[in-house]
């Protein structure tokens, strides 16, 4: 079995819980040195550096969410002066202040491990060709991904996103072994390989580290049979430093998280109290190493599943499972809860491609839902008869799945614009403030 880091990855529960403690110990008073804004909230609360004695103690600090964030926007919350930091890294958020995060050299050489970890866990060397289609620049993804293959000595194609020809030229003709992008994007380049003429069989590809945004298992076997590869989720959020936060090991059955780095919690997102393992609920994370940008209690409003179940790869980090959703993101429609996640599951199990649009309104005081779905290429017949019974069988598996039925357009393949960064799946034109 492989490992990048071997003495901390499989590290004997008791050790990693008292490595955590005193990393704790030390951010919590480094925090309240450093962050006026921490020093405040923990004065309020009447808790001082030294009540914080370990990780039995960590549901004594307050939260921190992504408002608290936007609020202390740019600098408010660095923890270092700026002479000692090298980098930033901004969220690619479309409402409010953005979310700047900053990193010490320290900072960036942990995150390369952890991004490290990931490319080993799903079977990387320095005998790989890495393509990096995630993007540079202010998104973590690309430099994140770039930096871990660097670490593991692997040759990286620092290829960014966009420019599929571009893609697939350099892929076919370096003998790219991995391939690093967001699944709706990994789901592109398969089509586009198909398009070309090429079978899985024609790429030297053996296995894809995909993250950034919500996909589902039926997503994953679809990747893996139009790339000829295994797919591997990894997680991370700007925040915290970005991808590598967790990771896919053989199993992908739940991702790893970096526990020497991160301590995860489960919260019920209404009354913020610790939910036990195994129950689902918001994540929440405390960066236990990062020195410019430490986050405390942190609410990711990502709803997940943490599991302890020993892992046959040998490796002891608890397992969160892939997000269910955010509670932030998350659809109310006539009073019932939808994710995206679970129109994407029907579309998938009924053979359609997960190239969609959700758009949600309000019409004389009553919630519509619209789903625009494309033909698959090898299925498409523009008579009316033909569409409209389509269209039924999907309603009618929509409504089986979410409980309410939406209204669903059938368009030709090719019609719905695809994604090079982050997939948009949702348009709420409800005015709910």
């Amino acid at each position: 079995m492989k490992y990048f880091q071997p003495e901390i990855e499989t590290m004997p529960l008791d050790q990693l819980r008292a490595l955590q403690s005193e990393r704790l110990v030390k951010q919590v008073r480094h925090v309240y040195d450093h962050v006026p804004c921490y020093r405040q909230r923990m004065d309020e609360m009447g808790l001082k550096p030294e009540d914080i004695r370990g990780i039995e103690d960590l549901h004594k600090l307050p939260f921190l969410s992504k408002a608290d964030l936007r609020e202390q926007y740019p600098d408010g919350l660095l923890a270092v002066p700026k002479s000692e930091c090298v980098r930033i890294h901004s969220t690619s958020g479309t409402t409010g202040k953005r979310v700047v995060a900053f990193y010490t050299q320290h900072d960036v050489d942990l995150w390369d491990n952890c991004c490290a970890r990931a490319i080993v866990a799903a079977g990387g060397s320095c005998d790989d060709v890495v393509q990096v289609c995630y993007g540079y620049g202010l998104f973590t993804g690309g430099l994140g991904l770039h930096g871990g293959s660097h670490r593991v000595g692997a040759l990286t194609l620092p290829m960014s996103s966009g420019n599929t020809d571009r893609q697939i030229q350099f892929m076919m003709d370096l003998g790219a072994t991995f391939l690093c992008c967001t699944p709706s994007y990994a789901a592109y380049l398969g089509e586009s390989l198909k398009e070309r003429g090429y079978a899985p069989s024609d790429n030297h590809l053996k296995a894809g580290i995909f993250g950034a945004e919500p996909w589902t298992e039926e997503m994953r076997r679809d990747i893996e049979k139009n790339l000829g590869i295994k797919a591997y989720d990894i997680y991370g959020l700007t925040e915290l430093s970005g991808p590598g936060v967790a990771f896919e090991c053989a199993e992908q059955h739940g991702m790893h998280i970096n526990e020497d780095h991160f301590i995860a919690e489960i919260i019920d997102p209404d009354t913020g109290e610790v939910l036990p393992e195994g129950t689902k609920g918001e994540l929440v994370f405390t960066s236990l190493t990062k020195e410019a940008f430490p986050l405390l209690r942190y609410r990711t409003r990502d709803i997940c599943v943490l599991s302890r179940e020993k892992c046959s790869c040998g490796r002891t980090f608890i397992r969160m499972a892939k997000p269910m959703g955010r509670s932030d993101d998350m659809l109310i429609i006539r009073g019932v809860n939808v994710f995206p996640s679970q129109i994407e599951t029907v579309l998938i199990k009924l053979g359609y491609p997960p190239n969609y649009e959700i758009e949600v309104d309000r019409i004389n005081n009553s919630d519509t839902l619209d789903v625009r779905v494309e033909f698959p290429p090898e299925q498409f017949d523009d008579s009316l008869g033909n569409i409209a019974k389509k269209e039924k069988e999907l309603a009618s598996a929509m409504r089986d799945m979410l409980g309410i039925g939406p209204k669903i357009h059938l368009v030709p393949p090719k019609t719905i614009a695809r994604s090079e960064g982050k997939a948009v799946r949702v348009i709420d034109k409800r005015k709910l403030i």
